[in-house]
């Protein structure tokens, strides 16, 4: 039982088990469910009924939360331990199926589904978002220009438990479903051949790790290095993978870092890069935070692989980032260094928003004094460089110059112009024109980001839906079957 381990033998072990869980309220079973401990891709193995284990409940009768961890106890021995949350999945539901994705939205569908790891054919099932208890196929498709898109079909369900695509033929179930469309397209736009690659999941970071000990940390690959320090591909206890931000002595001091680190740890969203646990008592500080494949934004723009980009997928690191920014404004935050330096890109093609927060404890007289070389001016809006007034529509201004970057496949913005002709040019109204293969639409998002006025400004909440809908506002939203 998982409870015989504690977080760091379990984390060094490749466990496949699984473990029946029973939810109980009052003493009675109404849910059962199936743990999986395959430390690398959750699926289900096997059902071991003879391994229960019992959840520990709060006073509303649900699991016991510490973190993402899940308190439990096994009924075969009595022994307590923790149960990363991530690796539960109800039993015998489609919940267990490598083709069903929980909670995922029909734009996320559409950029895992064309993430590098899946090929034409690849599909999943996800829950509707707008029609609770609906259900919605996805599936890879490419045309014969090799033009790789995502269709989604509607399933519909019948009252008695049995469901369709096309009203022609009716299944018992979704599982029937798939295995009807995996032998033929039968009016679908190809044949479903594998799952949607899943991404590793991760063990969740230890409950109680948050200033840890720089020996449970191994450097293993310097990523790069900056003005400020370096960054590593590390292994926490040997075992987590993970990257580490060195900065150099005199950057900030320890206590007004934690004191935003403690802010910044309480910002978790699928668009931010997770802040896991640092290193304070003694210099270097470290940053641990969670490892991002492809690093960069704007390395990755200029690699092999980003120049060959089309248009749609520069757009929707758009709305990715955009999403980030939504939340941040959401919790009246404020990022201060928004550019594609610091949104990094994982394995799958998703962007994560890195460093926010941290500009502002920065201690460095010319980074601080918004001048010299150090200082982002490009990036900069004109009330943040001339009167040190940041706010989430100054981070809307360095929104729009970083549209330009991932426009431009990472050029430098302001192209020949030094940052004293920069500033002077702005205060005179100039913009930067319209790169040459932008979209027109495109380019007036970024105008409105570089409004004068802040509060003339859109918001990332508005950009978000914008940038989400940019390709598919004219499309219908779902294949019509016959």
């Amino acid at each position: 039982s998982i409870a015989d381990y504690d977080s760091d033998t379990m984390s060094s072990l490749r466990l496949y088990m699984v473990v029946k869980l029973f939810f109980l309220t009052k003493g009675t079973i109404f849910s059962a469910c199936t743990v999986i401990w395959d430390l690398a891709i959750p699926k289900v193995l096997c059902h071991l009924s003879d391994r229960p284990v019992m959840f520990f409940q709060t006073n509303d009768g649900l699991p016991h939360l510490h973190g993402e961890w899940w308190k439990a106890k096994s009924l075969v021995n009595n022994k307590e331990g923790f149960i990363p949350s991530n690796y539960v999945a109800q039993a015998d539901t489609m919940e267990t199926e490598d083709w069903f994705f929980k909670d995922i939205t029909r734009k996320d569908a559409e950029r895992q589904l064309l993430a590098p790891a899946n090929r034409p054919g690849a599909y999943l099932i996800r829950e509707s978002e707008t029609s609770k208890g609906s259900y919605s196929l996805s599936i890879r498709d490419v045309d014969a220009q090799g033009t790789e898109s995502v269709k989604h079909y509607k399933i519909r369900m019948l009252d008695n438990g049995g469901c369709y695509i096309s009203p022609k033929i009716s299944f018992r179930d979704i599982s029937s479903m798939i295995k009807h469309y995996h032998n033929k397209s039968d009016g679908l736009c190809r044949k479903l051949e594998r799952p949607c690659a899943k991404p590793k999941a991760q063990k969740p970071w230890d409950k109680d790790a948050w200033e840890i000990s720089k020996d449970s940390i191994k450097m293993v690959k310097k990523l790069g290095a900056g003005q400020f320090g370096e960054v590593w591909m590390a292994f926490y206890n040997n075992t987590t993978k993970v990257a580490v931000k060195t900065l150099k002595p005199g950057t900030m001091t320890a206590e007004a870092f934690l004191d935003e680190a403690n802010v910044m740890k309480t910002l978790q969203h699928d668009r931010l890069v997770r802040l896991y646990a640092v290193v304070t008592k003694i210099e270097p500080i470290y940053i641990i935070t969670e490892f991002m494949a492809n690093g960069s934004l704007l390395d990755f723009l200029k690699s092999d692989t980003g120049c060959r980009l089309q248009l749609p997928k520069l757009i929707d690191f758009s709305a990715q980032i955009a999403e980030g920014m939504a939340y941040i404004e959401k919790k009246n935050y404020i990022h201060r260094d928004l550019r594609a330096a610091n949104v990094l890109v994982s394995e799958s093609l998703l962007c994560k928003i890195a460093d926010f927060g941290l500009a502002r404890i920065i201690e460095d007289n010319e980074y601080s004094a918004r001048e010299g070389a150090k200082f982002p001016i490009k990036w900069t809006a004109p009330e943040a460089i001339n009167y040190g007034t940041f706010t989430i529509k100054s981070d809307m201004w360095s929104f729009g110059v970083l549209l330009y970057e991932i426009i431009t496949y990472g050029k430098i913005p302001y192209p020949g112009m030094t940052k004293g002709e920069v500033m002077s040019s702005i205060q005179r109204g100039y913009r930067m024109p319209q790169p040459d293969n932008c979209p027109t639409e495109l380019y007036d998002i970024m105008m409105s980001c570089w409004k004068n006025r802040p509060e003339d400004r859109p918001t990332f909440d508005y950009l978000q839906s914008v940038l989400d809908d940019f390709y598919t506002a004219t499309e219908g939203q779902y294949q019509q079957q016959p």
